[in-house]
């Protein structure tokens, strides 16, 4: 027995490709998003109720005025569409086809951003840079990547092909092709000193940061531990050499 095509699943509530074709590149972003987005219902939602595609349009047509050399009218026209959608492109940034911005608020791109076909980008990612200089300083995205919400992708780094960056994660460091990428980077919260007395890791820096915090209190009990062994001596720490030996750490 044949299993009836819920309401949902019903190809027919999926607006036909072949009716967006005549559109162009209008078509093809308005496609994308009903390829990405599945809370998309109507072709008229989209094309009003859709910042992404608002500042993705707006874009297109300040990337035209900056080529032809009218920087100030490019600038002006960022600036509307980034006051309008809460999304700001540099006019200068070079997107390809069907780039979906979902939900959009807080998305940055800059200047020397290069963006593939198929890329998807959540609320809150930006694509900084991390020189003063007058050259390549953002971010590259190949074709097919997802940047995940408050994701930070800084510097002239590349993004592999078809790529996850989770939400949140901070990118400094090119990323391979298909790869997936979540977390933080690293933070110095202290450095030896010579003189300084053995595992004083001197953590005062947590400042209410929650998992400095938990070193803090784990270094304190470990010292407590040694020291009632020992009849109240401590052992130096180990250098990096004796730890990472046998292939320990990350």
């Amino acid at each position: 027995m044949n299993r009836p095509i819920r309401r949902e699943e019903d190809p027919r509530r999926l607006p036909g490709r072949r009716r967006l074709r005549p559109l162009g590149r209008l078509g093809e972003d308005i496609q994308a998003i009903f390829d990405h987005d599945p809370s998309a219902r109507s072709v008229p939602e989209v094309l009003v109720c859709y910042p992404g595609l608002h500042a993705v349009v707006l874009h297109r047509v300040a990337q035209r005025l900056w080529m032809k050399g009218h920087k100030f009218s490019a600038r002006l026209l960022s600036h509307l569409s980034r006051t309008l959608t809460g999304i700001e492109i540099h006019p200068a940034a070079k997107i390809g086809r069907r780039f979906v911005i979902d939900h959009g608020m807080g998305v940055v791109i800059g200047e020397t951003a290069e963006i593939g076909d198929d890329v998807m980008l959540y609320q809150g990612v930006t694509l900084g840079g991390t020189s003063l200089k007058k050259r390549k300083r953002h971010p590259t995205l190949d074709a097919g990547v997802v940047v995940g919400a408050g994701a930070k992708i800084l510097g002239a780094v590349n993004i592999g092909r078809g790529a996850r960056v989770g939400a949140g994660a901070v990118v400094v460091r090119d990323v391979p092709v298909g790869a997936t990428v979540v977390g933080l980077t690293g933070r110095v919260i202290d450095q030896h000193e010579p003189g300084r007395r053995p595992l004083s890791m001197d953590l005062a820096e947590s400042r209410d940061d929650h998992a400095v915090r938990v070193l803090e209190v784990l270094v304190e009990r470990v010292q407590q531990l040694e020291s009632s062994v020992n009849g109240g001596t401590l052992t130096a720490p180990p250098t990096p050499e004796t730890t990472f030996a046998q292939g320990a750490g990350i």
